[in-house]
């Protein structure tokens, strides 16, 4: 097993200056809510946002800084995640997997039920499982009843694995530079998109569950 090693992420708190454009645009209507103080110097999508309100365009300049947020944090926190994870040589798609696998009552899923959980195709699962079984993190089998079915196992080292690196997603998580209230409000807003998409619907009562 991978022995694991405590990083410190260091997060950049941005300094924002006043400037004229904040008596111009902190009260128009099209700028998004609680931000009063446009620095385009220091912060491109603000900068966008400036750009918006300016040639009128005020009504979506709000949904533009949230989904141009959204995107750009999505690269910063995948980013982190790559790191954290290096030291135990898994991607986060792998880890998912695994800890997918860890948190079943047996410590097995049908490939299937595993691809539906982690929504991801299920190429996606297969080249996964390929991976892990080659690091004997995960081993593979037919179902006894069901020839078709290919059931997945979590070996002893892929549980050292997972857990040793859940140790250290944790303290990342935990270090996040946002309150417990606001992460639960970002995560209650993301999950209306995310509903609105068809995203969410995907049962934890299937075969191998907790349930």
């Amino acid at each position: 097993m991978l022995a694991p090693t405590v990083r410190v992420v260091k997060w950049c708190h941005s300094t924002y200056k006043k400037d004229t454009l904040t008596s111009k645009y902190s009260s128009n209507p099209g700028y998004p809510a609680g931000v009063t103080s446009p620095s385009p110097e220091n912060d491109p999508i603000e900068a966008a946002v400036v750009n918006w309100v300016q040639h009128g365009w005020e009504d979506a300049a709000t949904p533009m800084s949230m989904v141009t947020s959204v995107m750009r944090v999505q690269q910063l926190l995948a980013a982190d995640i790559d790191r954290v994870l290096k030291p135990f040589d898994v991607s986060f798609a792998r880890y998912e997997f695994l800890r997918l696998l860890a948190f079943s009552r047996r410590g097995t899923l049908p490939m299937g039920v595993a691809g539906e959980r982690l929504q991801v195709h299920p190429a996606s699962v297969t080249n996964a499982a390929d991976r892990l079984e080659r690091d004997g993190l995960v081993s593979r089998s037919r179902d006894d009843v069901d020839r078709r079915k290919v059931i997945v196992a979590i070996t002893d080292e892929g549980r050292k694995r997972v857990d040793a690196a859940t140790s250290e997603l944790n303290a990342y998580f935990q270090s996040i530079p946002m309150s417990q209230a606001q992460q639960g409000e970002l995560f209650a807003g993301l999950r209306v998109l995310r509903a609105a998409h068809g995203d969410l619907g995907t049962g934890c009562t299937d075969e191998g569950s907790r349930a």
